[in-house]
């Protein structure tokens, strides 16, 4: 088995019984993308006779890195890319406005498109974003190569084409119901065409303001011809959700507005459900429909603070978004301690409210991720079977924000790099056992 790779040292995952599983001294076996064994590494000689290990394909891992599953992006506009960290002075509505379907609408042009969303997968890969679920603009061809970008860098994303008709303006929104449902299903197959498992299309109506009765139903039939996943945007602010109820005055809440046309399902990501009623938690329970949780972009738009422990008692999937650039990081790791904040802001506020834990935001960060974009059984964690989609980080690399001492404890390194480390402590991004990123001159330690 030449292709095999081992990687001994230590590893930390989260699994359905642990938010964060720390295993020090173990071996990891890579065949082509898939992991074929977590044991002990005192059981590599064994090991190495099963599966005829080759010297040369063991990566050994120092006292200052280990190894953990990449993180999922479970929410991210990627044409708003070039916004990230300006132009967050106004509420979400006028936001839009006056910012966001300005910057967008460059999009219709082929090489404006490629230059960014280039620059945008490698920002995110270099951050170690395995998975995406992304957002690209309403242009088909705009749209198109934001799909051939993620296939050529190597990344695991899902890819959709926004769909919005009404409440835009002229010049930026589609032409008809007709044309909308033709490009959408246009690009599905194009997607599909692609033959990757690493790409897959998603049906991303923007959010129900802009969308009317008629062409949610259509994308959801299309979602369900095509066995797709579909992204949206639910009570992320007060006002959204005021302008919901005049333009559906039929509807009982956000949540049946998307019920109703037959957008909730088990493969849908609804973006940050900062105020879910009870009745429509319940809802989305009902249908296994999972919250990207986006607390920077919740923070920076003064839409509200989300109460995540709220949603995950109530038995929902959660996972992180960045939401480029209505959050400024596109980093998963700046979600992650957001969403800590935010958690004990609300400690603050009420009696008895148990924050949510570092360890729980690791999970929302990997395993919880993969299960809100319905790949849990592919990626999220070092099982046996699933697909090494993985970060190698070094605490101690070269010009990185941590400080690490002789003291420090495995645990410790772990706590200080998701706290203060920066894409400059991930040394290298595997995704399907493919090494798509590769940093190693910054680590002191040679890695082969």
């Amino acid at each position: 088995m030449a292709d095999l790779q081992v990687f001994t040292g230590t590893i930390v995952h989260s699994t359905d019984l642990e938010p964060m599983q720390i295993l020090e001294n173990m071996a990891v076996g890579v065949l082509d993308n898939k992991i074929v064994f977590v044991e002990p590494a005192s059981e590599l000689p064994n090991l190495k006779t099963k599966f005829k290990i080759q010297d040369t394909k063991n990566i050994t891992l120092t006292q200052s890195q280990f190894l953990m599953p990449g993180f999922v992006d479970t929410h991210i506009h990627a044409p708003q890319f070039p916004n990230n960290g300006i132009h967050l002075d106004l509420p979400l509505l006028d936001w839009l406005e006056n910012y966001t379907f300005p910057t967008e609408a460059k999009f219709a042009d082929g090489d404006f498109a490629r230059y960014v969303y280039g620059a945008a997968v490698d920002r995110l890969l270099r951050c170690g974003t395995t998975t995406a679920s992304y957002f690209g603009s309403l242009h088909l061809e705009g749209t198109k190569i934001l799909g051939d970008t993620v296939l050529a860098r190597g990344q695991r994303a899902l890819v959709g084409k926004v769909n919005m008709l009404m409440n835009c303006p002229s010049y930026y929104q589609e032409a008809s119901v007709e044309d909308s449902l033709r490009e959408t299903e246009e690009l599905i197959v194009y997607i599909k065409n692609l033959k990757s498992d690493l790409v897959l299309p998603i049906v991303t109506p923007r959010f129900a303001p802009t969308c009317p009765k008629e062409q949610m139903k259509g994308l959801a039939q299309l979602a369900a011809k095509h066995d797709c996943h579909i992204q949206s945007h639910i009570c992320e602010s007060r006002s959204e959700i005021d302008w919901v109820q005049e333009l559906f005055p039929w509807s009982t809440s956000y949540a049946d507005v998307y019920d109703t046309v037959g957008l909730l399902t088990d493969k849908t990501v609804m973006a940050h459900g900062v105020w879910l009623k009870d009745e429509e938690v319940a809802l989305l329970k009902e249908h296994g429909t999972g919250v990207a949780h986006c607390p920077n972009s919740n923070i920076s738009l003064r839409s509200g603070l989300c109460d995540v422990q709220r949603l995950l008692r109530a038995g929902l999937r959660i996972g992180l978004g960045t939401d480029c650039s209505g959050g400024y990081s596109p980093s998963i790791l700046n979600s992650l301690r957001q969403a800590l904040l935010v958690s004990k802001t609300l400690s603050t506020m009420t009696e008895g409210y148990e924050s949510i834990t570092l360890k729980e935001a690791f999970r929302f960060a990997t395993l919880g991720g993969a299960k809100v974009v319905r790949m849990e059984d592919r990626i999220g964690n070092f099982e046996v079977g699933k697909e090494f989609d993985a970060l190698l980080v070094d605490t101690e690399a070269t010009g990185t924000p941590l400080d690490i001492f002789l003291e420090d404890k495995t645990e410790e390194k772990i706590e200080k790099f998701l706290y203060n480390g920066d894409d400059r402590n991930i040394l290298r991004v595997y995704v399907a056992g493919k090494k798509v990123v590769d940093q190693t001159r910054r680590s002191s330690s040679v890695i082969p």
